[in-house]
């Protein structure tokens, strides 16, 4: 039977009263690292879906390379300026994915030293982007995601758009390897074009301690409505699993670490050319 005008509204606000009254008894749950999977279902993910089908209209495949349960290293590619693609990409796995996975993601120090900001990032399950953390989480069975570019992708100028850049010294590698945890490169397409960076002002980025200071079309002109993204067509794809259970020997040593580095950096790589090809209209439907 179709729902009679209204109906909607009416689960939305039962909905909501059932958080105000989980949130006022403390019937809630928070994980070691501060995770807290309520708040993330009711508020942080309603949000981010909002963005990432209705804005960047985002067409997500290859969940099935994704583990069911158990744990994965999820890899993926950064861009964007501001990092908005790890949480697209967590929202997104956690609505596509048949048992609707939580994505726990690897943050740079810079992000937990923010007030706010590093409180938002536990409450949603990141942590910090250190190999302890990384292999409790994946000895706990959870899905780990990481982006080995860090600054250097999401601070890298628009000419440089979708060039992967180092991979840094593959400590990604060694977690997934001391845990015997699979690989799961990720490829993403859109990012690049929501903040194009045309130029990076270096003296005020050292005065305000930032690792970059962008100028885009729109900021810092247009003042806080330069925040806006631009509604780029985003792309993501799962690529197979890389399995490392028959490599966990070798996990200091510096050679298979940086050959597997390597392997996950050439199949992101390739998979974006990919998907460039078959979207050729930045902003297109």
């Amino acid at each position: 039977m179709p729902d009679r005008p209204g109906d909607q509204w009416d689960r939305r606000v039962a909905s909501g009263l059932a958080f105000l009254r989980r949130r006022l008894a403390g019937d809630y749950e928070v994980d070691e690292f501060g995770f807290d999977p309520d708040l993330t279902d009711a508020v942080f993910h309603p949000l981010l879906r909002r963005l990432y089908r209705d804005w960047f209209r985002t067409e997500v495949s290859g969940v099935e390379h994704v583990p069911v349960d158990g744990p994965a290293l999820v890899v993926g590619n950064h861009s964007g300026t501001v990092a908005l693609d790890a949480l697209i990409l967590s929202a997104a796995l956690h609505d596509k994915h048949p048992t609707h996975r939580y994505l726990r993601l690897l943050g740079a120090d810079l992000v937990f030293r923010m007030p706010v900001v590093s409180e938002l990032a536990r409450k949603t399950g990141g942590t910090v982007a250190c190999n302890p953390d990384a292999e409790r989480l994946l000895g706990g069975g959870d899905l780990v995601g990481v982006f080995p570019e860090g600054f250097k992708g999401i601070g890298k100028l628009y000419a440089d758009r979708y060039k992967l850049q180092r991979f840094g010294r593959g400590g990604f590698v060694s977690a997934a390897l001391r845990t015997g945890t699979p690989i799961v490169p990720v490829a993403i397409v859109g990012g690049e074009e929501i903040y194009p960076m045309l130029a990076d002002i270096k003296p005020l980025a050292r005065l305000l301690k930032l690792p970059y200071f962008p100028v885009t079309p729109t900021f810092p002109w247009l003042g806080p409505l330069g925040m806006v993204p631009l509604p780029s067509k985003w792309l993501i794809e799962f690529c197979p699993p890389i399995p490392t259970a028959h490599l966990t020997d070798s996990a200091d040593d510096p050679l298979v670490v940086f050959n597997l580095a390597d392997q996950v950096r050439e199949t992101i790589q390739q998979t974006l050319h990919t998907l460039l090809e078959r979207r050729p209209d930045p902003f297109g439907p």
